[in-house]
């Protein structure tokens, strides 16, 4: 199993690059990068806006060698062009049967709502908190065909149209919860603790 983790984007909401921050004893990159593991043996995490930064902090999550899986760093040159970009930079490197996808900014979600997912199979297995779907979402290799396929102006939800969707009802607003404002800063830090 391989984990795609979205961190290109340009934080304009949040009012500094949101990915290093600092929540609990690590980054918000590495608490959401952290939550794979024993799940899965890859990580790939996309950079765009600001790579430089994400390089470092990857050099510093690989530094403490907390982790089993193996952390790839990619860049998108096309970063500008929107999440999908990303989200197919991500799947040019996918070799596993099934993976997930998550915004970098998703930090909150529990170690056991990645372990429900990963045991249930299907084209697209989605989490849900009080019926509304989150994050990560977990895809099958065959989606990943039709993501690359797709035209990069368009977006997710798109390819996803012609599929079922399996949801998973979970026990974690984590799902639900991103980092882009100050204020979703200070709840997760509230979350997290010092």
């Amino acid at each position: 199993m391989e984990a795609i983790v979205l961190a290109a984007g340009y934080s304009r909401r949040a009012n500094a690059f949101k990915m290093t921050l600092p929540l609990g004893k690590m980054s918000v990159l590495e608490q959401t990068i952290s939550k794979f593991e024993g799940i899965c043996n890859r990580v790939i995490v996309v950079a765009g806006y600001q790579q430089e930064l994400i390089q470092e902090e990857i050099r510093v999550i690989n530094n403490k060698k907390a982790y089993s899986f193996e952390i790839k760093f990619v860049y998108n040159e096309n970063f500008n062009l929107g999440m999908f970009s990303s989200i197919q930079k991500g799947c040019t490197e996918v070799d596993a049967k099934a993976f997930f996808i998550t915004p970098g900014d998703c930090p909150l979600v529990k170690k056991e709502t990645l372990q429900l997912l990963a045991e249930h199979n299907g084209n697209i297995v989605i989490p849900s908190f009080k019926y509304n779907g989150g994050h990560p979402i977990k895809l099958s290799c065959e989606l990943k065909q039709k993501i690359l396929e797709t035209n990069p102006e368009s977006n997710l939800r798109m390819v996803l149209n012609g599929y079922e969707k399996e949801y998973i009802n979970v026990d974690d607003p984590g799902v639900l919860m991103d980092v882009d404002t100050e204020e979703d800063y200070q709840k997760a830090i509230a979350t997290v603790g010092p």
